[in-house]
């Protein structure tokens, strides 16, 4: 079994209660070279998965490794947040400056929604935030705003102020 056979591999520590970090320096085929490894085992459920993580610093301490790994995948979610629902992907510009400009805004509207959405939660600790949600509920805002125009309705009334409240929630993702 391959968790009893660790021998080449140095204990870490503990990342949480349920997970062990061991490391290594092992020879990469592929890569043709020596690469340091980090290997976390995941006990969860009765169950032990595996998660590899590896660097060509060989010098890298497995701790910080992992903390790259993580700053990595929160900037790939943040790219794939911007390019879903912020328009990251829609310019069509050819001028630099132009270009930059549109990603800056991307990028701002996507900042402006996280805040929104820590502001609404009144906490500062890390939590989940569904980008959806936050473009529908944006969305539903604006349209209500266009209707209400429209009609000539005044939706600082208790009534409409009631309606607004429960009707920007439509379609919204539950948490």
């Amino acid at each position: 079994d391959f968790e009893q056979d660790l021998h080449r591999f140095k204990y870490e520590g503990m990342l949480d209660e349920n997970i062990q970090v061991y490391s290594a320096v092992v020879h990469s085929v592929c890569l043709e070279r020596e690469i340091k490894v980090a290997m976390l085992i995941c006990n969860r459920g009765g169950k032990a998965a595996r998660i590899m993580l590896f660097s060509t610093d060989t010098e890298l301490d497995a701790m910080t490794l992992i903390t790259y790994y993580k700053a990595r995948f929160q900037i790939e979610f943040v790219f794939r947040d911007a390019k879903q629902f912020t328009g990251l992907m829609d310019c069509q510009a050819r001028k630099k400056e132009a270009i930059h400009t549109h990603i800056n805004a991307s990028f701002t509207a996507l900042n402006v929604l996280k805040f929104e959405d820590a502001m609404s939660k009144e906490c500062h600790s890390e939590s989940v935030i569904s980008i959806a949600s936050w473009r529908r509920r944006k969305f539903n805002q604006y349209l209500m705003k266009i209707i209400f125009d429209k009609l000539d309705i005044d939706p600082s009334s208790e009534k409409v102020s009631q309606a607004i409240s429960e009707l920007e929630e439509f379609g919204v993702i539950a948490a």
